[in-house]
């Protein structure tokens, strides 16, 4: 119709229903290869800074913008659960919800280990550092998923948020830190004024925690879980970011890579993502 009536409008609202069109497509492709019992779950990460201290613990807080900056460009809700903050600087760690269609199909690609190579901002002589953290991913699990939790198993703690709030985190003990003995399991959450609610999530947390230990322990059982143990250890990375002495983001299980490390820090990870679907199917 444009090119008969050479109508300008017409292109111009073609191309741009064509890359509406691409994207919805390209969403579509990768959902189509969920295939995981509760990848339409929202997700719990949970970072860990590894050793090398102030260096790694701002890895941490590198890692938790990237995540933070893709669930926005998602159109997730993201919200901090818990967060330890790093002695000087970055955080040790830090636990965030992320909640989305699919946002544990997503997310479950970045469990494991992550290796920052860089000048360190840290070190006078600008040598170079190696950082590593690590990066649990667990599925927030609704009522249909039976776990039982025996109240003699658990030790539940109360102690004032750290952080932002002003009156209320100095002067209230709301926050919530839940033990569960038999597992030595440890969940914390202090994102919420309220004392019930900060408790009833540290529980959806536990459950998320003792669902993903029992899948392990079933796992080990039937087949041996040697390798993947293996593959998340520290040391044993599943991604390596390396800014200096080139720049590269390379993924060590699909071998995938690129060069636009910016980018891919500013929360760019869908292509990180395909890649490890296609290699898992």
């Amino acid at each position: 119709m444009g090119m008969e009536e050479n109508d300008s409008d017409t292109f111009n609202e073609v191309a741009h229903r064509l890359s509406d069109l691409y994207d919805t497509i390209a969403v579509a492709e990768v959902e189509c290869m969920f295939g995981g019992e509760h990848d339409t779950c929202n997700a719990i990460l949970t970072i860990h800074a590894g050793a090398g201290g102030t260096e790694a613990q701002d890895w941490v807080g590198i890692l938790l913008r990237m995540y933070l900056r893709w669930a926005e460009d998602k159109g997730f809700r993201a919200d901090i659960l818990d967060i330890l903050p790093g002695d000087e600087a970055g955080t040790k760690s830090v636990t965030i919800l992320i909640q989305g269609r699919n946002a544990y199909g997503y997310m479950r690609s970045e469990l494991g280990i992550h290796r920052l190579v860089r000048i360190s901002p840290f070190d006078t002589s600008g040598r170079r550092h190696t950082s590593f953290a690590s990066v649990m991913v667990m599925p927030e699990l609704d009522d249909t998923v039976d776990i039982d939790v025996d109240e003699k198993d658990i030790r539940i703690d109360t102690f004032r948020a750290s952080g932002s709030g002003g009156q209320h985190v100095n002067k209230t003990d709301s926050a919530i830190r839940i033990t569960h003995m038999p597992s030595g399991i440890v969940v914390q959450c202090q994102n919420e004024r309220s004392q019930h609610r900060n408790k009833d999530t540290a529980m959806k947390m536990l459950i998320s925690r003792l669902y993903e230990l029992e899948k392990e322990k079933k796992a080990a059982e039937q087949e041996g879980l040697g390798g993947v143990k293996k593959e998340i250890a520290w040391g044993s990375q599943i991604r390596s970011y390396i800014l200096q002495p080139y720049r590269l983001i390379k993924d060590h299980r699909t071998d995938y890579e690129v060069g636009n490390v910016d980018a891919v820090l500013d929360g760019n990870l869908d292509p990180f993502i395909k890649a490890f679907l296609l290699w898992q199917k």
